[in-house]
């Protein structure tokens, strides 16, 4: 028998006024992002921002529907939109907030499985990682890789 273990470390800011006023802004416009999103059946609205190497930001939201499952997570909204209209150019990083009754939710949330697998195969896609920012009212937390929350990912 071989025993392995899985590890990584991610850097916790407690205020919003230690933060790089381009990681603040970022925040900012997901938390925008989310104020658009179609959330008519749970009210809970999520955004992202998606900053490319390149430099270029783009945002997007969750989308449900009355026919569940059909709706769709703001992070693969947003990578899936990244990808299709911008395969050659990587994915610095990736900034998620949540919302509720039109507040900041008090915690950071993250990203269920079904998007993890998709941040995983992005970059693997464009082999080279991008953090994962995600950003509640009393934290704000920083991955250097999105695929530190999916170690042991489903390979074909």
């Amino acid at each position: 028998m071989l025993s392995k273990e899985i590890r990584f470390t991610y850097d916790e800011f407690n205020s919003f006024d230690v933060l790089d006023p381009e990681i603040s802004g970022l925040i900012d416009q997901a938390s925008l992002a989310a104020d658009n999103a179609y959330a008519p059946y749970s009210g809970f609205r999520v955004g992202v921002a998606i900053q490319l190497v390149n430099g270029m930001v783009f945002y997007a939201n969750n989308q449900e529907n009355s026919a569940y499952p059909s709706g769709l997570c703001a992070e693969r909204v947003g990578l899936f939109f990244v990808q299709a209209n911008h395969p050659d150019i990587a994915i610095l990083r990736m900034v998620l907030v949540a919302k509720q009754h039109g507040q900041l939710t008090d915690e950071p949330v993250f990203p269920c499985g079904a998007c993890r697998q998709v941040m995983v195969e992005s970059i693997d896609r464009q082999k080279v990682p991008f953090e994962l920012w995600m950003a509640g009212k009393n934290r704000v937390l920083r991955l250097d890789s999105a695929d530190h929350l999916l170690p042991l990912k489903f390979l074909f």
